[in-house]
């Protein structure tokens, strides 16, 4: 019965593969999807196996063998379903929370498809880590030439005891100079706040540069005429490599930027100057007193015959002993012969009064950017105490509120959020607190399904706040101005007496909403409900009314929440007076009416105020139109009635005559 059962098992799978074959071959859409059909149709024939293994498991004849085969099918079908599971597992999503304010990314967003395939050209961001990667490689290219030209150059013995080692080093530097050009053609730059990507306009843009010229120089191959001159020369026809030194200076600029102590690396850098500027000054002195004659007299350095001075390590450090005691002026050196080392000690010595100065004014700036939060710190302290002594205050006070300074300084809470974060645009102010805080955030429910917007507006407005142990953070009946967010510490809501604890509060909860809110209906009003004391020192975030009410103004649904769950916690503790919500929706319906004909009403006095200004002008036109017309009338009467007398002597006619006209 095995074997039988054994080759239907193997023609099954034998007969599916052929027609999965056939298949795939007639219908195009079953090679899309041809994984997902194989890894399913295998799982199906597993499982038709284990059915047909465990139907005729109870035969006494393969009992043992398919009981066996049984366990491996079952065992393969245990392995599959874990692989699926893991091999079909989503990535892990973001963070909820932070998704809702941020929105979409830039990776989420996909550019228009383009109906030209294009070759992608990779197009470095300054600001990529890439960029700095390799701003680090080509900055060390360019050390090891500032370093090690020089030396070779001036001691000959290191140049020709390992020819083929500095071949190899200056090659490997050459070529990194040459990916060097090939990045800046690729680097791209911000045109109107958007970075370039266009190939030809990166390269024309950089081809116009006067680093491009320097970049140029910097590579060429002046180096093989060494072929001519002889190998000995490499050294001084390889000078030209200095010219890359600015890609030193940017990979110092992006690092100070970059590291968490910017101070101590600017002195780290400020020590390579001057160790690089010594070493210079050795290797020239080395050069200058072989022109001159080595041992010739005192204040060159003495002749290689010596046994004590004719190795190269020995040559080296005193020439670097050397130049340090010069340029520090700090020690005494043999004094000059010649008229040239005369000349040579002057230039070095004005070369060592700047560095003895750069080295006063860097270090003393940077231990004082160093000390700057330490020395404010301690005036305000020193303030603070001057005026507790002046004023008398008790001694348990004054420890308090020391031991509260130490608390702050020890846990480095005394910068200022507000004030660093002062020159950041509100959204990048508002994801950097949401990230310092998203722990303690995450725990509060009013944050839990509030908008992007209002999360914003609220974590914009938050004030830290510490307390020390025992401190009261609100009592029973005061006047509520603010609400409160324990960031960090342990708040406990006591009696009366002080003593008895109802509840600790922790990290996430949130108190004080109640006196904001100005729920209608509470007993209390806008006062506090309970007492509640810090147990230890408590970080807590402050949230004033005024900055809640402007928030939630212009999110109705949040407040409804808060209020809603106000409501809850007074009805809870009897402090909430039933009122008639519909009696109250009339009154509220009945004052928007009532200032609705206000509006109205005002409106229209306004028009007719207009109307009645307007008549009153074209009335006193008209007047000033009348009076005039009456006043030329009555001069043109008074004419006619004289001449008139004059004529006829002034009788009755003429009288008749004047009312006439």
């Amino acid at each position: 019965m095995a074997v039988p059962v054994q080759n239907i098992h193997r023609l099954s799978v034998k007969t599916w593969t052929e027609d999965e074959s056939d298949r795939a071959e007639s219908t195009p859409r079953v090679c899309v999807c041809r994984a997902q059909s194989i890894c399913d149709d295998t799982s199906s024939e597993l499982q038709r196996m284990a059915a047909n293994d465990r139907r005729d498991i109870n035969s006494q004849n393969s009992l043992h063998r398919l009981g066996a085969l049984s366990r491996i099918v079952s065992m393969v079908m245990t392995v599959r379903e874990w692989a699926q599971k893991s091999f079909s597992e989503e990535t892990e999503r973001p963070d909820s929370f932070l998704e809702r304010f941020r929105g979409p990314t830039n990776t989420d967003m996909q550019a228009p498809p383009s109906r030209k395939r294009k070759c992608n050209v990779k197009v470095l961001s300054p600001s990529d880590d890439a960029y700095y990667y390799w701003l680090l490689v080509i900055g060390a290219a360019v050390f090891y030439n500032w370093t090690l030209l020089v030396v070779r150059a001036c001691f000959d013995e290191l140049q020709m005891r390992n020819v083929l080692v500095w071949l190899v080093l200056d090659y490997i530097c050459d070529g990194v100079y040459i990916l060097d050009i090939a990045v800046r053609l690729h680097t791209g730059f911000l045109d109107q706040g958007l970075m370039v990507k266009d190939t030809r306009r990166l390269r024309e843009a950089y081809i116009q540069t006067f680093q491009c010229k320097s970049d140029i120089c910097s590579i060429l191959p002046t180096d093989l005429l060494y072929l001519t001159v002889g190998i000995s020369y490499t050294p001084l026809l390889r000078f030209n490599r200095l010219l890359r030194l600015p890609r030193l200076f940017e990979w110092f600029e992006r690092t100070e930027t970059r590291t968490g102590y910017p101070n101590a690396f600017r002195i780290c850098k400020l020590v390579l100057y001057i160790l690089v500027i010594i070493h210079w000054n050795a290797c020239v002195y080395y050069s200058f007193s072989k022109v001159l004659g080595l041992g010739s007299d005192s204040w060159v350095y003495p002749n290689a015959s010596d046994p004590e001075f004719g190795s190269l390590t020995r040559s080296y450090i005193y020439c670097l002993y050397w130049s340090t005691l010069t340029l520090t002026t700090i020690g005494e050196t043999p004094p000059p012969v010649r008229d040239e080392e005369y000349l040579f000690l002057i230039f070095d010595f004005l070369v060592g009064v700047l560095i003895f100065a750069s080295i006063v004014g860097n270090v003393g700036s940077m231990i004082s950017n160093m000390n700057a939060t330490r020395a404010g710190f301690q005036s305000r302290v020193d303030t603070l105490k001057h005026y507790m002594q002046f004023r008398h205050v008790s001694k348990a006070l004054e420890q308090r509120v020391i031991r509260w300074f130490d608390y702050l300084w020890t846990n480095q809470k005394t910068i200022d959020e507000q004030e660093v974060l002062r020159s950041l645009p509100n959204k990048l102010r508002a994801e950097i607190a949401i990230n310092v805080h998203l722990e303690t955030l995450k725990k509060v429910r009013i944050f839990q399904d509030c908008e992007a917007g209002l999360l914003v507006e609220l974590v914009l407005k938050l004030r830290p706040q510490v307390f020390s142990p025992g401190d009261y953070i609100c009592r029973k009946g005061d006047v509520g101005k603010e609400m409160y967010i324990i960031k960090d510490g342990q708040l406990a809501v006591v009696g009366e007496d002080g003593a008895t604890q109802y509840a600790v509060l922790t990290s996430g909860s949130c108190f004080g909403e109640i006196s904001i809110l100005n729920i209608s209906g509470s007993k209390m009003g806008n006062r506090r409900t309970a007492n509640i004391r810090s147990l230890g020192y408590s970080d807590l975030f402050c949230l004033s009314k005024q900055d809640l009410m402007d928030a939630l103004q212009e999110f109705p649904h949040a407040r409804a929440q808060l209020e809603q769950r106000g409501r809850d916690i007074l009805r809870k503790e009897g402090l909430l007076e039933e009122v008639n919500v519909s009696a109250g929706e009339e009154l509220e319906e009945k004052v928007e009416r009532l200032e609705t004909s206000l509006d109205r009403l005002q409106t229209s006095m306004a028009r007719l105020q207009s109307e009645f200004n307007s008549s009153q002008l074209r009335l006193k036109q008209r007047i000033t139109t009348l009076e005039h017309n009456v006043t030329t009338v009555a001069t043109c009467s008074g004419f006619l009635s004289d001449g008139v007398e004059s004529v006829f002597g002034g009788d009755g006619v003429c009288s008749e005559i004047n009312i006439r006209l």
